[in-house]
């Protein structure tokens, strides 16, 4: 008996040193689910561009026009280059936003000469096309809308003002961007840089035209 009873007591000593099967599958993490694989990420579009090589006197520049994306202002520029239109023509103005030259742009082209020009284009506006004045961004000069044809600037730095922009009063449709510059940003700045004429130009460009033009030598297509 006496036995027994030690027995009994070692193993009440042992149950209330041990918690309960119970207890102890509470006091287990359960194991955390596994998250689901994350989708694979969305590859961005790439749109279909046409290189352009041009040669300048100062040096080339090599530009990525948007077939896509603005296709009749690229289709108007490819046709001056095909025709050799802007062969001999010129890099005319240096719009100085900063004085150290590195913001603004240069407009080059055939300047209304009846030889060159083409007829007019249908305006494309940031709005439509989804471009954007970047730095180094090839885009159309114009008057009114629909007035394009063979004079075009590149920006050196973002120049979000010449974006189109539907909440602005008048004629708020900007300027039609076709393309960037992918390699020859230093010839860019290098026209940038170039001296200009304090008398030559008319109204806002007076003082932004180049005194000895930068030459136009070749516009190509290039592979």
């Amino acid at each position: 008996m006496i036995r027994l009873t030690a027995l009994c007591t070692a193993l009440l000593a042992v149950a209330v040193a041990m918690p309960s099967l119970a207890q102890t599958e509470q006091q287990i993490p359960a194991t955390p689910a596994e998250a689901p694989p994350a989708p694979p990420p969305v590859p961005e579009k790439v749109y279909e561009t046409v290189r352009v090589a041009i040669t300048t006197s100062e040096g080339p520049i090599v530009l990525a026009l948007e077939k896509e994306r603005a296709p009749i202002t690229t289709a108007n520029f490819l046709r001056y280059v095909d025709q050799k239109r802007l062969d001999g023509t010129a890099f005319y103005r240096a719009m100085k936003l900063s004085d150290d030259g590195s913001y603004g742009l240069i407009q080059g082209g055939t300047q209304g000469n009846p030889k060159k020009v083409l007829p007019k284009i249908a305006h494309e506006p940031t709005t439509k096309t989804g471009l954007s004045h970047t730095d180094g961004a090839i885009s159309m000069a114009r008057g009114a809308p629909g007035s394009a044809d063979g004079d075009f600037f590149i920006t050196i730095g973002a120049l979000d003002s010449l974006n189109a922009d539907p909440s602005k009063p008048g004629d708020n449709l900007g300027f039609a961007v076709f393309g960037r510059v992918v390699e020859g940003m230093d010839t860019v700045r290098k026209i940038m840089n170039a001296p200009t004429s304090p008398t030559l130009g008319v109204g806002v460009m007076k003082g932004q035209m180049i005194a000895a033009p930068v030459r136009i030598l070749t516009a190509r297509r290039a592979q």
